[in-house]
């Protein structure tokens, strides 16, 4: 019994389905070594990448255990990937008008505000809920409208407490590195933005994630 349970536990080989997330994370590992070289502010980039020192450990550990699909760690890695960006720039300075410009795409209508920490919470509910339905599913198979309401509020969850780890974080450390982090620009009402940016990517998600089920049933003899 127990070299067979061994066996199928997290000593097992690398199977064919577990090629593709092992692909994932040599790619992200590769595009986070480049990240961390010289970042534009090396403290910031630390404090945000404690996401990825938890996240990234958690998900390979758990592996064998609690498998998410293939599509669901590609929204991960594609939302891992937009952090890392953010991180490395800081997400009020990432110069995607300048990339936007190399392209030859006039950025002048785009001056103001740096949207990109904007545009990664709401890629945050959006990526992740596939993660989180998938969760759900494997851990407490939830009926009826639960199937949608239990990843969303998980996820605004998340949001709720990483903004709650922002403002610590900015109080405890202030100055140049709080500013950096917290990445208000100004803003009043950031946090509450950035929560209801999540939350609609979430919702956006559990739509996609419903449709998406239907459509794989509509398809079965």
């Amino acid at each position: 019994m127990g070299r067979s349970s061994q066996s199928s536990g997290y000593n097992r080989p690398v199977t064919r389905a577990d090629r593709y997330p092992l692909a994932l994370l040599g790619s992200f590992t590769v595009l986070w070594a480049l990240l961390a070289i010289a970042p534009w502010y090396r403290q910031d980039w630390l404090l945000e990448n404690l996401l990825v020192f938890i996240v990234v450990p958690v998900l390979a550990l758990t592996a064998r255990k609690l498998r998410f699909s293939n599509f669901a760690y590609t929204c991960v890695f594609a939302f891992l990937v937009l952090h890392e960006i953010g991180a490395h720039y800081t997400y009020s300075e990432v110069p995607w008008r300048e990339g936007l410009q190399a392209l030859g795409v006039d950025a002048s209508r785009f001056a103001g505000r740096n949207h990109f920490d904007r545009l990664a919470h709401f890629c945050y509910g959006l990526l992740m809920l596939p993660a989180s339905w998938e969760l759900f599913q494997q851990r407490a198979t939830p009926r009826g409208i639960w199937r949608f309401i239990l990843p969303v509020t998980f996820i605004m969850g998340h949001s709720v407490l990483y903004e709650l780890i922002e403002w610590a974080a900015a109080a405890v450390f202030g100055g140049d590195l709080g500013e950096a982090y917290l990445g208000t620009q100004g803003d009043t009402w950031d946090a509450q933005k950035d929560m209801a940016l999540a939350s609609l990517g979430a919702v956006l998600g559990a739509t996609w994630m419903l449709m998406r089920e239907r459509r794989q049933a509509a398809r079965q003899p």
